[in-house]
């Protein structure tokens, strides 16, 4: 198999035409053109390159995508997801699931749960976190991001932050005693 990218126009020619000293020497002379053709190429395709989009690319192609939730302020890191993901987000709009790969790109972790799960009012649904940054200054952020890509019909109930710390030489000790009392009379 070749590869495009690595080819050497020597490599194409069959062999009684390599040791043709003009043929050789007409393949090495437009060898650089080759290789500076196959280097364009392979950036005429935004969709291959989407790891490595900059901000001014990476704000077009959202526009493009019609990313619903997007902020041209959000890290680069964040954009990309958001971009690498608009086809797949709209796919699945309106699904839990779709709601948790949201909050994973823009949140860090977190998880949704229906109504039927927790026993809330049917419609409604709650997201758990545990980002330390789904704070209540970014918490009109959080609401207009679920918003964009959940079911209209689908309502969000609580944010719940959870919250785990790390306890260093705790004990804890138990002690069950069972018995019975006999008055002998």
């Amino acid at each position: 198999m070749i590869d495009i990218q690595n080819v050497h126009l020597l490599d194409l020619l069959p062999p009684n035409l390599r040791s043709d000293p003009a043929l050789s020497a007409a393949a090495q002379s437009i060898q650089e053109e080759l290789r500076q053709t196959t280097e364009a190429i392979s950036k005429l395709s935004i969709f291959d390159r989407l790891n490595t989009l900059n901000d001014v690319e990476a704000d077009e192609m959202a526009w493009q995508l019609h990313v619903d939730f997007y902020d041209a302020s959000l890290p680069i890191d964040q954009k990309r997801e958001l971009v690498k993901n608009a086809i797949r987000f709209h796919r699945r709009k309106g699904t839990p699931a779709a709601v948790e790969e949201l909050i994973a790109i823009l949140f860090g972790t977190g998880t949704v749960e229906e109504w039927f799960e927790y026993g809330g009012e049917p419609g409604y649904f709650r997201v758990r976190t545990s980002d330390p940054s789904a704070t209540n200054e970014r918490a009109q952020e959080f609401v207009q991001a679920i918003d964009s890509v959940k079911r209209l019909s689908a309502w969000l109930e609580a944010v719940i932050l959870e919250e785990t710390i790390e306890a260093r030489d705790m004990y804890f000790g138990g002690m069950l005693h069972i018995g019975e009392f006999i008055t002998i009379g």
